[in-house]
């Protein structure tokens, strides 16, 4: 095989043909399998990402030949189950992506193959629960039984035997429920912003999340408080579902397009009036932002949506471009260990989170860009946990190394797994939209 001149061009990414006859088609799958294993066998530069490729080459080189034709085709899926769509082979690493001719899009062919095991009733009952994100939030959350939740999963003896029963490991640390969701305690703003020759939209629609929604709602207070203080209006999104992430993990496409059609349309009409979007959670706003309008190619609904959302601190900076963000900070921060999630860095805007914090007087960042582990549902699992762990080992290491005041990421669930890989530390785990409000003092 030859690489074709032009090879080093930006990559492209194709739509996700997923109601084509052939992609659920099990026989031409595995063929794609097979060859994309093979030019990745041929070259080895995504080792170090995950364990989807340690897990492929040593399958290669434990079979008789040293060669894919040693490894026997049902154990494919067992790359496949490592895989948890990070996306940064195809982002930061792959020279093969397109529009080099090999043609390789390594994440979406894992996500082919997901889609095939669904169809097949091969994912678990607390797989589906777990990317259930809505329905269990809504239950755990409700006062009474959040508090018996939260001291369950605190136990020993219950985690235990929730790992016995339904697979979640005992060891990992899940984030508690809140009796007093965002939702119904977020009230909209209508303070006025002075928009004259901006380059961004002078109003936001905040989409909440499920995470915000059910486990952290002050990361959503803490966005509204900072919006508020820069005069920015806002309105809380009339109506909202899971964004639809979890379920595009596990390969339940139709479950995406239900989802779809409840988010979509009140995200549009804002669009259109004018507002910029905001979801406090990367996950989140990359899935309307790439994943939905690959999916769903021709729907101007989405492609409006998709133009209008933007990641908290993207705003924030680009709003400090326009000379419309108040930079009256009142309170320095420190040394801040930041992680930039994989949600974030595939989203190709730069490291806008790092670069605000940095403006903040008496504040010193350092950042870490390597996925920490946790990666959605996965880490949860039993079968996944040490693996989870052992990914985020250096991001532990590296995010320790400064003493740091503060430790913090984008992702609030990997930040909770930075903490607890790190152990005891002196460092305080805050997202950086607390810290944000923190250093101005609100």
């Amino acid at each position: 095989m030859t690489v074709r001149e032009g090879s080093l061009e930006a990559p492209t990414r194709h739509t996700l043909d997923w109601r084509a006859p052939d992609f659920y088609n099990e026989e031409k799958v595995c063929a794609e399998l097979h060859r994309v294993f093979d030019i990745c066998h041929g070259c080895r530069r995504c080792v170090s990402l995950c364990t989807a490729f340690p897990r492929l080459f040593d399958l290669i080189d434990e079979g008789k030949t040293g060669e894919l034709d040693g490894v026997a085709q049902k154990d494919y899926w067992k790359v496949v189950d490592q895989c948890y769509l990070c996306d940064m082979c195809y982002m930061t690493k792959c020279p093969y992506v397109p529009p080099h001719q090999w043609n390789v899009d390594f994440p979406h062919l894992m996500l082919r193959a997901k889609a095939i095991k669904f169809k097949q009733g091969g994912t678990t009952l607390r797989d589906r629960l777990l990317t259930s994100t809505d329905a269990i939030g809504r239950l755990a959350a409700i006062p009474v039984v959040a508090q018996t939740v939260n001291a369950l999963n605190r136990n020993g003896a219950a985690r235990a035997l929730m790992d016995k029963v339904i697979g979640v490991h005992q060891e990992r640390r899940l984030p508690e429920y809140s009796p007093a969701r965002f939702r119904p305690n977020a009230a909209a703003s209508t303070a006025f912003a002075v928009t004259d020759g901006a380059r961004t939209r002078g109003k936001v629609a905040i989409f909440a999340t499920c995470y915000i929604n059910y486990n952290e709602p002050g990361i959503g207070h803490d966005l509204l408080k900072i919006l508020a203080h820069n005069d920015i209006p806002y309105v809380i999104v009339e109506k909202e579902a899971c964004c639809g992430m979890p379920k595009l993990e596990l390969g339940d496409l139709d479950a995406v397009e239900k989802l779809k059609h409840i988010n979509v349309p009140p995200l549009a009409k804002l669009a259109r009036n004018g507002y910029a979007i905001l979801t406090a959670v990367p996950s989140c706003t990359l899935m309307f932002r790439k994943e939905l309008p690959l999916m769903f190619p021709d729907d101007a609904e989405i492609k409006a949506v998709s133009e209008a959302m933007f990641e908290p601190f993207e705003y924030f900076v680009l709003r400090h471009k326009d000379g419309l963000l108040k930079t009256d900070f009142k309170q320095p921060l420190g040394k801040v260990s930041y992680h930039i999630p994989c949600h974030s860095r595939v989203q190709n805007i730069g490291q806008k989170t790092r670069e605000m914090l940095q403006a903040i007087p008496g504040t010193q960042v350092t950042t870490v860009e390597r996925c920490a582990g946790h990666d959605g549902t996965w880490g949860v699992k039993r079968e996944y946990f040490g693996n989870s762990m052992k990914i985020g080992r250096p991001v532990f290491k590296q995010m320790a190394a400064p003493d740091p005041d503060y430790i913090s990421s984008d992702c609030a669930m990997a930040g909770r797994q930075i903490e607890q890989g790190m152990g005891e530390t002196r460092a305080r785990k805050k997202h950086p939209l607390t810290l944000l409000r923190t250093a101005y003092g609100i």
